[in-house]
């Protein structure tokens, strides 16, 4: 069952990647506003300022001139227009500068030249209204060309003043960088140590459990799969992959006992199959040939028979070996065909061809007597005439071919089938045939075949096919 803290993703590899992501992002990002916030401000008051001094730059620099030149020409009667717009145009022109001013000075300028204007057009209409020359030219002299004085040096202050708020706020803008560097500074090496801290315990967290995993995989390996306790780990999926381990060693183990009873098992058969083979009918037989040997004269035949029997029994306990090479199961062969000849000279001959080539390799004792039971019991006796038995050794396209053949009695299609199934089906009633069948599967499994063919009245052929290559011993079936 998944708790609660898993589902949230929390004690995963994920979950703490996150989590330092976020501890990284979060003071990174807030410099980044903080820088952004500064920039900006400092920029949209540079912005302002520049902008004021680029619109006062506008103001007519001449205004002075112009205006008393018009007025002058108005009073002496050389022209009847008076420079109300030029008025106009420089009053609207301090309306927009005061609205975006934000220095006292620059306020108090363009506060002077609006009340300055406003004088300047109430003299104006005064002198418009008045009829003498004289009083004409005395205002003239008198107001309009001290006001348009004041209102152009009020223009040049405020530009003085706007100046000089710029290179102000170039130097708040070089404090305040300077302050942002040191900020920045100030929180990497605070953010960095404990970044890297968390960095290398998530690290630990994550390699030491893999670490401890990787050790207990190679004591498995090694064959330890004694049940042990988990990797201890805060982290979900590892402390998952742990449990999967220690439950494959757990299901190995069991496995491994599982096969340990199927040797147990096979070697069960192979007892079984010893006490077929050394039945005391074949033994007294052998005894009694042996003795009549002796009692008609023929000691020479009685001492190869002795011989045989000695032969036969050597091979057949083959210094407690449960595998043998082929030479020794051949030897093991032809000693038991010997015996059975002497009892059998009148309906059996034989005939053993094992390619020397492949009489090194390796495979379960007995492997062919069984077969070779077989073909005598079952093939040459029930025909009742000479027979031959032939023993064939052979490698082919890298697997090695045994084959038991006998020009005996033979089987029918339904009997075939019948004996297959008895042979398949582990029937006890063909023990020979199935125990030797059941040995080669539990050692090579489906590498090996076991094949049967007869033709009735013709004879039968056994044959067995194992991996030229397979490596077996005794340790293989303990």
């Amino acid at each position: 069952m998944i708790s609660a803290r898993d589902k949230t993703g929390k004690n995963t590899v994920r979950g703490k990647m996150y989590r330092l992501l976020l501890q990284m992002f979060i003071p990174i990002a807030g410099i980044f506003i903080i820088i952004f916030a500064m920039i900006l401000t400092r920029n949209l008051m540079y912005a302002s300022v520049s902008g004021n001094i680029v619109k006062a730059s506008g103001f007519n620099q001449n205004f002075k001139i112009e205006i008393d030149e018009q007025m002058y020409q108005f009073v002496s009667g050389r022209s009847s227009e008076i420079p109300w717009d030029d008025v106009v145009a420089a009053r609207t022109l301090a309306d927009d500068l005061l609205k975006n001013t934000s220095s006292p000075e620059g306020r108090m300028a363009m506060n002077n030249v609006i009340s300055l204007c406003v004088k300047l057009s109430t003299y104006m209409q005064l002198i418009e209204r008045t009829a003498s020359y004289d009083n004409r030219m005395a205002q003239l002299e008198t107001n309009i060309y001290g006001i348009t004085k004041l209102i152009e040096d009020y223009m040049y202050s405020y530009l003085y003043y706007e100046a000089g708020q710029m290179a102000q706020i170039q130097k708040q803008l070089d404090f305040w960088l300077t302050v942002e560097i040191l900020f920045v500074v100030l929180v990497m090496l605070i953010v960095t140590p404990i970044v890297l801290s968390r960095a290398v315990k998530i690290s630990r967290s994550i390699t030491d459990p893999i670490i401890a995993m990787n050790s207990r995989v190679e004591q498995i390996g090694g064959g330890d799969l004694s049940p042990q306790t988990p990797v201890a780990t805060d982290d979900i999926n590892l402390e998952r992959l742990s449990t999967g381990i220690e439950d494959m060693a757990a299901k190995l183990d069991k496995q491994i006992e599982l096969n340990r009873e199927e040797q147990i098992k096979l070697r069960d058969i192979e007892l079984k199959l010893i006490q077929a083979q050394i039945n005391p009918h074949f033994l007294y037989n052998t005894l009694d040939a042996i003795v009549w040997l002796i009692e008609i004269g023929k000691n020479d035949q009685a001492e190869q028979m002795v011989t045989s029997l000695s032969s036969y029994f050597r091979s057949f306990l083959s210094d407690g070996k449960d595998i043998v090479t082929v030479a020794e199961e051949k030897q093991h062969i032809q000693s038991y065909l010997e015996i059975q000849q002497v009892r059998y000279r009148d309906i059996m001959e034989f005939e053993i061809d094992i390619d020397p080539a492949i009489e090194t390799a390796k495979l379960p004792k007995m492997t062919l007597q069984p077969l070779v039971e077989n073909a005598i019991y079952h093939g040459l006796k029930p025909k009742r005439g000479m027979g031959k038995i032939i023993v064939k050794g052979e490698k082919k396209y890298g697997d090695i071919i045994l084959r038991v053949t006998d020009s005996g009695l033979g089987m029918n299609q339904t009997e075939l089938n019948e004996l297959k199934k008895r042979v398949l089906n582990e029937d006890t009633t063909s023990f020979g045939l199935t125990s030797s069948y059941k040995r080669l599967k539990i050692l090579y499994g489906e590498d090996c075949r076991f094949d049967i063919e007869s033709t009735p009245g013709k004879g039968t052929s056994i044959s067995i096919k194992i991996p030229g290559k397979a490596e077996i011993d005794d340790a293989t079936i303990l």
